[in-house]
């Protein structure tokens, strides 16, 4: 992708406050031999730019002063509530130094998958980005992942990911081959199982008032004797 950017003359709090009421976003552009230059660009046209993926995670070619360079986006800086992005960030690209990204995943393939389409189940994306390491040049936009494959009861790790070539994932902490996509069943699809005994108890005949018939005779007879009585 390829964005304009402008020199920055002035730095400081109330020179950023002052660019922002004029519709642009201050910036800087660091790494490299060269030293630290600060940037201005449109808030308009960096909001929308902001909205695709491939601005987050891919090469992006700056236009300023007529030059052009390749840079990394590193940093944006946005308003708690405000639609205003306050800073921004962004890294030059060296061709020769590799590079620490993080890049999305974008899955695919799920709805022919057995564990999807036969037995009730549905495709858990635990991760929805991973880290790499890579050149410049063997960046990749997205990773694709494939997961007609899936069956019930098993899970997709990263180990089992295609990646492009050059291109090696990168894991924090303890866990070095963490889930990516787990495979969930989901709970109505068990649910029928409970039917043929909810039908047994509504088939069931409710049991007849015999007792109770048998007992009005019974009270009626026991009540005549007592008002004969009464008279005497």
């Amino acid at each position: 992708m390829k964005f304009v950017a402008f020199e920055r003359a002035k730095q400081g709090t109330g020179a950023s406050r002052r660019l922002r009421i004029t519709g642009r976003t201050p910036g800087i552009v660091y790494g490299g031999t060269a030293e630290p230059q600060l940037v201005e660009l449109d808030h308009n046209a960096l909001w929308h730019a902001l909205k695709k993926e491939a601005f987050h995670s891919s090469i992006l070619t700056m236009e300023m002063a007529g030059a052009e360079s390749n840079v990394l986006l590193r940093d944006v800086q946005v308003h708690p509530y405000k639609q205003l992005i306050l800073h921004i960030d962004f890294q030059r690209v060296d061709a020769t130094t590799k590079l620490h990204m993080k890049v999305p995943l974008h899955f695919s393939g799920d709805e022919n998958s057995q564990a999807i389409k036969a037995e009730g189940c549905i495709a858990n994306h635990v991760i929805s980005e991973i880290e790499v390491l890579c050149l410049p040049a063997d960046l990749p936009e997205f990773v694709t992942v494939d997961l007609s494959g899936l069956k019930k009861g098993s899970s997709l790790y990263l180990s089992d990911i295609v990646l492009p070539k050059g291109v090696k994932a990168v894991t924090r902490g303890s866990n070095k081959n963490p889930v990516v996509v787990s495979v969930v069943v989901v709970a109505a699809a068990e649910a029928p199982a409970a039917e043929p005994a909810l039908e047994a108890v509504a088939a069931k005949p409710a049991a007849k008032p015999a007792a109770k018939t048998a007992a009005k005779p019974a009270a009626k007879a026991d009540a005549k004797p007592a008002a004969k009585t009464a008279k005497k």
